[in-house]
């Protein structure tokens, strides 16, 4: 957690996230949240990861995030909510417990960030010692950006190459491994796409955008029931997100071996 400026104290609104925010998917929400912290917009990223979190509370990047931005206004104990619920969905997140070791240590809970710390070092050169905590978060998200960037010109075969850069330096981000796997599925590598899919949610089990892609993959390979389980699961975790209903609808009309949209 980057030290910056303290802000005014934060009186949290008697209301919700608006009308507006409500009808943003979760991927919106989670990059006009990313964006206000950028400008140092607390209040506006920590509405946008709450009304996140209040859709799907399991996402401990998210949960991290809001914690992030609680203690920038000044709400310690609201932070150590947030890096708790992150490290209860994921323990081995090393940058919660960093971001709570550093909240703990500010609080004069010396003891308790020491914990923090040690726990936060030991995992921090888990994935890859030559590239230990900060510097390797940024190289991997660095290639991550590159390979999004090839993906969004077309060129799913140069972002699957950047996308397992980033793998080998950080192989524990979930979402970057959900884009290698989205990339494999542009270039025809199914079994490889459902590999990454299924290395996922073996740890993330509540990951629903990779159950999601999940069940599109088992229904390309022709495992029409897997799919649907896997669709259905999805439904059960997230029953106001449209993507799913349309392919459970659809589904008898879709080509065994075609895209689900």
């Amino acid at each position: 957690m980057t030290p910056r400026p303290k802000k005014p104290e934060y009186k949290r609104p008697s209301q919700g996230p608006g009308s507006q925010a409500r009808s943003l998917s979760l991927e919106q929400m989670i990059r006009i949240g990313i964006a206000a912290w950028d400008r140092d917009d607390f209040e506006i990223a920590l509405e946008n990861f709450s009304a996140v979190i209040k859709k799907n509370p399991g996402f401990a990047d998210v949960r991290n995030k809001a914690g992030l931005c609680e203690a920038m206004m000044g709400n310690p104990q609201a932070a150590l909510e947030q890096f708790d619920a992150a490290l209860g969905i994921n323990e081995d997140y090393a940058e919660a417990h960093l971001n709570k070791a550093i909240v703990l240590n500010e609080m004069g809970r010396f003891d308790d960030a020491q914990v923090s710390f040690k726990r936060a070092g030991e995992l921090d050169t888990r994935d890859n010692p030559v590239f230990p905590s900060d510097g390797g978060n940024r190289l991997a998200i660095a290639h991550a950006r590159t390979g999004d960037i090839y993906l969004a010109a077309d060129r799913p075969a140069e972002a699957a190459i950047e996308y397992e850069k980033a793998l080998a330096v950080r192989a524990r981000f979930a979402d970057i491994r959900s884009k290698l796997a989205e990339a494999y599925l542009e270039v025809g590598r199914i079994d490889d796409a459902r590999t990454e899919l299924e290395t996922i949610l073996e740890t993330r089990p509540e990951f629903t955008g990779a159950r999601m892609r999940l069940g599109v993959v088992l229904h390309r390979q022709g495992d029409l029931e897997g799919a649907r389980c896997a669709w259905e699961q999805c439904s059960e975790e997230c029953p106001d997100d449209t993507r799913v209903r349309a392919y459970l609808a659809g589904m008898e009309a879709l080509p065994a071996n075609g895209e689900a949209g």
